[in-house]
């Protein structure tokens, strides 16, 4: 099956142009526990900043959230997230034409970002909550779908899987179809495989050796591999902060491989790694 065929996905809130290849999406954390980078942004003037320079940067869209998913994290309540992410939200749909997504499974969350500016939703339990499903269909906004198993906080204690890409692809496929049935557009959903959420290193790998096979799936593939332990764990990197060598082979393979999106803290690095990736894909295709 080909990836969803549209150049340009366009809806009311803004649009991304496919056509030279594969987008980059920035991290912005607005949280003081986050794996990578808590507490660095946690002041919303530092956040607004930080996303204007992603912008700046080339960052196709700003993705906001209030609450740390890292492995052992625990929950944030709606109203704090709220508040932490609306005056960021608000701020950069002021000063920049960038799409702004939000980060949250928690639709009280989803819908007061939306109501701020925000204009896609990035939710972690691919709408297993069946109003985001709704907020998504009345907002006319693309949603990103990522699979994970179990929860942040025991999602890195014992993960098993008889196919993880079998079982993966499976999960995002009938969720994208359930998506489908009830609304939404297939042109507006991304597929994400879940890097890191409730996966081995060695899971890990095996989902990024066969991104093609989501690629093909019908739908636009998002993949977050940023900085993540995985990454550390071979090449022995401790700090997330210098992955970000790890990160770019995994950048570049997916880049190549045809992902849409990938998800990264690191901006104007990864961009220079997908338009090369990009570039080379094209060339190859015309031999």
């Amino acid at each position: 099956m080909k990836s969803s065929g549209k150049k340009v996905v366009e809806w009311p809130g803004g649009n991304l142009d496919f056509s030279a290849g594969c987008l980059v999406m920035g991290v912005l954390n607005v949280t003081p526990d986050s794996f990578s980078d808590g507490g660095e942004f946690f002041d919303p003037d530092k956040a607004v900043e930080h996303g204007l320079q992603m912008a700046a940067h080339g960052a196709a869209i700003v993705d906001v959230g209030g609450e740390s998913t890292r492995p052992g994290s625990v929950p944030v309540s709606a109203e704090q997230q709220v508040q932490r992410v609306v005056p960021v939200i608000e701020a950069l749909c002021e000063k920049t034409n960038v799409p702004v997504s939000i980060d949250a499974y928690k639709y009280e969350v989803a819908k007061a970002a939306l109501d701020a500016g925000a204009s896609i939703i990035n939710d972690i339990t691919a709408l297993s909550d069946e109003r985001m499903c709704q907020l998504v269909v009345e907002q006319q906004v693309p949603v990103v779908l990522m699979h994970m198993q179990g929860t942040p906080a025991m999602m890195q204690n014992e993960p098993k899987y008889d196919d993880v890409v079998g079982e993966v692809l499976e999960f995002l496929l009938d969720r994208a179809k359930r998506a489908e049935k009830l609304g939404v557009p297939k042109d507006m959903i991304f597929i994400d495989p879940g890097i890191g959420f409730g996966k081995t290193t060695e899971h890990n790998l095996s989902l990024l050796r066969n991104i093609d096979k989501f690629v093909a799936s019908g739908y636009r593939v998002l993949v977050g591999t940023s900085r993540k332990r995985f990454i550390g764990s071979i090449t022995g990197r401790e700090k997330p902060a210098e992955r970000i060598f790890g990160t770019a082979a995994t950048v570049a393979l997916c880049a190549a491989a045809g992902v849409s999106i990938v998800r990264v803290h690191d901006v104007a690095e990864m961009i220079d790694v997908v338009k090369v990736a990009d570039k080379l894909r094209i060339q190859s295709q015309k031999f």
